[in-house]
């Protein structure tokens, strides 16, 4: 299957952190843009440092070099340069997911995170794009209370609110509160679990979270009771395959969950995660499955129907966007 069958597939891409579309080139120009000095060389020695054991050797990476991240110029610019790349991946619609927290604490006005998305989201020729702040997880229940505070006012400009980051020791029960209180306003709950953690945690995001789509949840496996929930009930899981590779969570992508995940009759979506981390952006991801497992076009355009159908768009809209380019 060569790549532009691939691009042409109708599909949506619901786990994309924006701040892991920063690629080292766009780190240096923003890095220079606001007088900072990258601990790099250049972006061959910040690229060479991609190589991480485990989620929270990643993260350490990821939340320091987003300090690039300043002015509402440097979220547009980094916001237009995945839209582009998601336009010529053949996306027709992205949710994507930002951290407020990693930069509110940074003492990043939330205003000025809002008018670099907005800027780009309006000014695209891509796909259409959604916004999903994300709580931080290890930073606790009250810290995201605080800054579900500051999100609400803008909650119209939302999709969801999501749950990530360090996973491992942080289940997502504490968060009920939080999550009911975004539910109040008209805000429908996201959340990662399952990666790390175990697969009890994505039953805490169903039952105690109400999430609508799981990010990652790949360890429901090992729960055959929750495998039939979440199939009964067409949970989206929104994995994400290359990210599991470059984590350690499997040794190769041969070895990835993905085929038992279809067997068991689950919703299951492609994505990239943190794509200029983990080795490719959604096209690469749908043609690294594609070429791994044997899939053929027809699987793989179940596969980007699949994810328009569990994303937040309007029924019309959806169906819309599977017609014809």
């Amino acid at each position: 299957m060569d790549r532009a069958e691939i691009v042409d597939i109708p599909k949506a891409e619901l786990h994309v952190h924006i701040e892991g579309t920063l690629e080292p080139e766009l780190a240096f120009l923003l890095a220079r843009r606001n007088g900072l000095t990258l601990p790099y060389a250049d972006s061959t020695e910040l690229r060479a440092r991609y190589a991480f054991t485990s989620l929270q050797s990643f993260l350490d990476l990821y939340y320091g070099l987003m300090d690039v991240l300043r002015t509402a110029e440097d979220f547009r610019d980094l916001t237009t340069a995945y839209l582009d790349k998601a336009r010529q991946d053949g996306i027709r619609h992205a949710e994507i997911f930002f951290d407020p927290q990693a930069h509110l604490r940074r003492g990043v006005p939330l205003e000025a995170m809002l008018e670099g998305f907005g800027a780009a989201i309006a000014a695209s020729e891509g796909p259409s794009a959604y916004l999903i702040p994300c709580f931080l997880r290890d930073l606790g229940p009250g810290a995201a209370m605080d800054t579900l505070d500051e999100l609400l006012p803008y909650a119209d400009r939302f999709a969801a609110v999501g749950l990530d980051s360090a996973e491992a020791g942080h289940p997502p029960e504490p968060f009920a509160d939080v999550f009911a209180r975004a539910r109040a306003a008209g805000l429908p709950a996201v959340a990662h679990a399952g990666e790390e953690g175990p697969s009890d945690y994505v039953r805490q995001a169903l039952v105690s979270l109400h999430a609508r789509r799981i990010d990652h949840g790949v360890r429901c496996l090992d729960d055959p009771e929750l495998v039939l929930r979440l199939a009964a009930e067409q949970i989206p899981l929104t994995v994400c395959p290359l990210s599991n590779v470059m984590l350690g969570g499997v040794a190769r992508i041969e070895e990835h969950a993905l085929p038992r995940l279809l067997a068991a009759g689950l919703t299951v979506t492609l994505n990239s995660d943190d794509p200029a981390y983990f080795g490719g952006y959604l096209a690469d991801v749908y043609q690294h499955v594609a070429r791994t497992f044997g899939y053929d076009i027809a699987t793989m355009r179940a596969f980007g129907e699949t994810s328009i159908r569990a994303s937040f768009l309007p029924a019309a809209e959806q169906q819309r966007l599977l017609g014809p380019l």
